[in-house]
């Protein structure tokens, strides 16, 4: 965060309109998006960090968005960030650094307290001495300052990988959800950067936090592990021979066909009411059910919910 950007947020002073926002409101955005401003004051968090930040919705803040450009605390500077390169990046307007003292910040006209004498005037020396004893000064280049936005603060892991990814979390929720061996098969596997890209395909419109990212990628990356070990089972079992089975023929789920009958399940009602953990969402419960849709023996034990939801043909069940 920048500390001058949040400090000039909080002096400004909100216009009212009629059939605008309300002042609040509009300050309430305009400090979220401070909060987030780097050192040369820009910023760039989505509408969805943002409706999270201020718990308004999504068209209110983007009412929001375009008052305090109308009114001119922000600018669009055409520029677009994050991972689809369509984040809009904002300047705040008038926001200086500690060194130098602002000396005009936006009024409301019809502000009551106008009259005042500390409104719009430049602050003493004395007074000045006492806003540094208050807030302590941070130089321009220091690691603190524009954390949201500044790459060179991020930890190493941070720097290399550029997304949501944490390791140390992810490492974390597939310890908690599985085996030491499991994790260990996991972290060494050469099937990893593979399945990153997949899992950032499938969610990409889904806008979900870095948290449930990584809780989301720990059973996606135990459900791909079950998904290996089952074709190298199956590639040891025909080694040697050439074996080409009937389409009538016993056969394992595909890892489309895991995917895509773990949603239809979470939403079986007689289904959901046996598997399902308390508090847990559909998409929570489709990806523990592809967990253990990837094993055969599961699988195979869930094959009359599965013809249920549109399954076609006989499972083989373990070997």
């Amino acid at each position: 965060m920048s500390l001058d950007a949040t400090v000039w947020a909080w002096k400004t002073r909100q216009k009212q309109k009629v059939g605008g926002a309300l002042k609040p409101l509009k300050k309430l955005v305009l400090l979220s998006l401070a909060d987030r401003a780097g050192e040369t004051h820009e910023c760039y968090p989505s509408i969805a960090r943002l409706v999270e930040d201020t718990e308004m919705d999504r068209k209110t803040v983007l009412k929001i968005i375009d008052e305090l450009i109308e009114d001119g605390f922000i600018i669009d500077t055409g520029k677009r960030e994050g991972k689809t390169k369509q984040v809009k990046v904002y300047l705040l307007i008038g926001v200086k650094g500690r060194e130098t003292v602002p000396t005009t910040v936006h009024f409301d006209v019809g502000n009551d307290d106008l009259n005042s004498t500390n409104n719009g005037t430049v602050p003493t020396t004395e007074q000045f001495q006492q806003f540094h004893e208050r807030v302590p000064t941070i130089p321009l280049n220091s690691p603190n300052v524009g954390t949201r936005n500044l790459s060179k603060n991020l930890s190493i892991e941070s720097k290399n990988k550029k997304t949501w990814l944490s390791l140390k979390k992810l490492g974390e929720e597939i310890r908690l959800a599985t085996d030491q061996e499991t994790y260990e098969q996991i972290k060494n596997a050469t099937w990893f950067d593979r399945e990153l890209r997949a899992f950032e395909l499938y969610n990409a419109e889904k806008n979900l936090c870095d948290e449930l990212m990584n809780y989301h990628f720990a059973d996606w990356l135990i459900n791909a592990c079950g998904k290996y070990q089952a074709r190298e089972q199956v590639a040891f079992r025909n080694s040697g021979s050439q074996v080409r089975c009937s389409p009538s023929a016993p056969h394992q789920l595909s890892d489309k066909q895991i995917h895509t009958f773990a949603q239809k399940l979470s939403q079986h009602s007689e289904f959901a009411s046996q598997f399902a953990a308390a508090g847990e969402s559909y998409d929570q419960l489709a990806a523990r059910i592809a967990v253990k849709l990837s094993d055969p023996f599961q699988a195979k034990q869930w094959e009359p919910y599965l013809k249920q939801v549109g399954f076609k043909g006989t499972l083989q069940g373990a070997a």
